[in-house]
């Protein structure tokens, strides 16, 4: 394993560099907060976090699923939360920052990078956080019946959904671990046509009776490559508030829902095992 150590900030600063199973792990701190980082994964952002402020969410996907989080329950209510996908575990620390007591399961299956991690940037003892280092489909298999009151999944191995995790039997395991009411909320992301956007909206509507998307207008209008929030659940989602609070981020993200958000899909078919496919390497410039 490759470690390499830059200076950034003097000596209490330093950038860190690993060799993880998904490719060379950079945390690079933020030169405008204090003990906060950024983890690239090959060059790629996948995470931020600020240990001393772990409700600040610097990534605009991040900061969507933080709206879903912060709804899914009365506000400060502890909840039940499986993050598929933990990068730098920045979403289960926000979970835990703003619903304290809030139990949590990370299924993160690169080991290497979670050891980096919880090295590098450690988690509040008091945090709730199991971390189990396994497939995210087979460690969702490992949780109970009706446990959860929110899944989110945000799996990228080099910077693509998993074929498996994009399914109606990988949500048929989604349904069977959360509890009744509920959520689930996957961070995807494509570029035009849209054809793998439009395919996980049929596959998330042939299971779930409520549907939701949260995206930058500019993605669903096909123009740029960028992450689509979906949000599902089996009774009706708070619509106006996630407008709310979508338009009123940073970069303005547009919500999608009911009619339009069937006609959005343009007659695409759910997507099953036998069929899944990999969502779609974003392009170069996504990154730049």
């Amino acid at each position: 394993m490759a470690k390499s150590r830059k200076s950034r900030r003097g000596a209490t600063a330093a950038s860190v560099a690993e060799t993880v199973d998904g490719g060379l792990a950079e945390l690079i701190p933020d030169p405008d907060r204090a003990r906060a980082w950024t983890l690239l994964l090959d060059g790629a952002p996948q995470s931020h976090v600020d240990l001393d402020d772990p409700a600040f969410l610097s990534f605009e996907y991040q900061r969507r699923l933080g709206h879903v989080i912060d709804l899914v329950a009365p506000p400060g209510r502890p909840v039940r939360a499986v993050h598929l996908g933990g990068g730098a575990l920045t979403l289960a620390r926000y979970v835990a920052a703003t619903r304290p007591r809030s139990t949590q399961q990370v299924v993160e299956r690169d080991a290497p990078l979670v050891e980096l991690v919880r090295r590098e940037l450690p988690l509040d003892r008091n945090a709730r956080i199991r971390v189990r280092s396994t497939d995210a489909r087979e460690g969702l298999a490992k949780v109970p019946d009706d446990w959860a009151d929110l899944v989110v999944a945000d799996v990228f191995s080099g910077a693509r959904t998993p074929a498996h995790l994009t399914s109606t039997e990988f949500l048929d395991e989604v349904r069977r671990a959360l509890a009744p009411g509920g959520w689930y909320a996957a961070n995807l992301a494509d570029g035009p046509p849209l054809t793998h956007l439009r395919g996980q909206i049929a596959t998330a509507a042939a299971r779930f009776a409520e549907l939701a998307l949260v995206a930058d207008p500019t993605v669903l209008r096909g123009r740029r490559f960028g992450n689509a929030v979906l949000v599902a659940a089996d009774q009706p989602l708070p619509i106006p508030e996630l407008t709310r609070r979508a338009a009123s981020d940073p970069h303005p993200g547009r919500v999608e829902h009911g009619r339009a958000l069937r006609d959005f899909t343009g007659g695409a078919t759910p997507v099953t095992d036998a069929s899944a496919v990999d969502s779609p390497a974003p392009p170069a410039s996504a990154f730049t």
